[in-house]
């Protein structure tokens, strides 16, 4: 997500240095609280006619096991509960970790700017669709986690998909969690009976953090292990949402009230997309390398870093590259041109005035001076550069996937027409490539 964390961390600390003194402090809190709370701030909703549901599944309770938030079409809700941003301080700790802030201090800031907002979904409300449903995995990018990503998740299950935003387990997450069991000597005598309530019992949650470079480390051995995971558990989940299809009972080791048999025979299993942003994006790259059964992916201002090159002509589906205007730089556009192919549709837009972090819903959660001072913000308003995003990224899977809808609407967007949009890469390629 954040690819070095410099941007986000520079805000962070700028904000830190501001708030130490007493006198600022309650100015902080002030601004901070207000801009929280202020109507204009908030994650879009989804544009399609589905209303949108979400829960989380995890099943094997170790680190080996697969961890992600589900959205999906739902039914109507009028009085549903809508799920926290943050789903709880251990994550905003992990944040300030990956930025390398005061924990407490950044805890305090954090949950000022961030903390009273919801994700636009329905908690465990129950599926509803007409038909089956085609499937994305959504791949976070580094010092991110499964939630952050929302806006874009719910506009693509209100238009009628179901989504998987993988939290990964690579120490690339800036936080996640699984559990480890409890010692025989604590295990509780409930675990007699066949509850996930007593399955839980005899459980411990674990956090793991992110994992930072070590001094004189380099980065690419590091990386390039944690995508190749990345792209595994990728494929774990779409292994378990495929059991979920069949009918196969699974135990969600969460405890939420989402019926997951509900979910038999719901998704079309041949129209299957990866997308990714950032580390994710190429995740995506991976992925598609790794598994078939990806028909295309969608790499939101990927970071192409972590991958060999060898990999690049074994990637045979379409992929589609939406980049941000100030993030991307010669020697990264380079490696994604590497993908170029005269037989496989390989397309490139950028967004005018959008940087690194208009794609997380960050972007949205924040006033101008705070976002622009965190590099949360471009020129170009958030909502119009994320709806640029979603419809076109909809136009390419309609036409990659055989989608039976109304996206080719937007097909021009896929070749950059549009005043806000950049045919391929505002980047020039002529300069070194560093």
């Amino acid at each position: 997500m954040f690819s070095y964390g410099g941007f986000l961390q520079l805000g962070v600390k700028r904000l830190n240095a501001w708030a130490r003194t007493d006198q600022k402090r309650s100015a902080l809190s002030f601004f901070t609280m207000g801009s929280s709370c202020s109507n204009n701030l908030g994650i879009p909703p989804g544009n399609g006619p589905n209303a949108v549901g979400c829960t989380d599944f995890m099943m094997d309770h170790t680190a080996e096991g697969t961890f992600f938030r589900l959205y999906y079409p739902c039914q109507e809700m009028e009085s549903a509960e809508k799920p926290d941003w943050v789903p709880c301080k251990e994550y905003f700790n992990g944040l300030a970790d990956f930025m390398k802030m005061n924990r407490a201090l950044s805890e305090r800031i954090f949950n000022y700017l961030f903390g009273s907002f919801k994700i636009p979904a329905y908690l465990d409300a129950p599926f509803k669709s007409n038909e089956k449903c085609p499937v994305i995995i959504f791949s976070h990018g580094l010092g991110a986690f499964r939630t952050l990503y929302s806006a874009i998740c719910a506009e693509m299950a209100s238009q009628g998909f179901i989504v998987a935003s993988v939290e990964h387990r690579d120490q690339s997450a800036s936080a996640t969690y699984y559990f480890c069991d409890k010692p025989e000597s604590e295990r509780s005598n409930a675990s007699l009976t066949k509850s996930s309530g007593a399955t839980q019992q005899n459980l411990v949650k674990e956090w793991m953090y992110y994992r930072a470079l070590r001094h004189g480390e380099s980065e690419f051995p590091l990386r390039n292990k944690q995508v190749k995971q990345r792209a595994d558990e990728c494929i774990l989940a779409l292994d378990k949402l495929t059991e979920i299809n069949s009918g196969i009972s699974v135990q969600n080791v969460l405890e939420t009230q989402f019926d997951w048999s509900t979910l038999k025979n719901s998704m079309d299993l041949c129209r299957i997309a990866v997308m990714g942003h950032s580390f994710g994006g190429a995740t995506v790259i991976e992925a598609l390398c790794k598994e078939v059964k990806f028909k295309c992916g969608v790499a939101l201002d990927s970071w192409m870093t972590p991958l060999d090159d060898e990999i690049f002509p074994r990637v045979k589906q379409p992929i589609f590259f939406i980049n941000s205007e100030k993030f991307q730089w010669a020697g990264n556009i380079s490696r994604m041109k590497k993908l170029d192919s005269a037989v496989i549709q390989r397309k490139m837009i950028t967004i005018r005035g959008t940087v690194h972090q208009s794609f997380p819903d960050f972007t949205f959660l924040t006033g101008n001076w705070i976002g622009k001072l965190m590099k949360l913000k471009g020129e170009i308003d958030p909502e119009l550069a994320i709806d640029l995003c979603n419809k076109a990224t909809l136009a390419f899977l309609q036409r990659h996937l055989g989608l039976e809808k109304n996206f080719n609407q937007w097909d021009p967007l896929i070749d950059g027409e549009d005043e806000n949009l950049i045919p391929g890469t505002n980047v020039n390629l002529l300069q070194s490539a560093i």
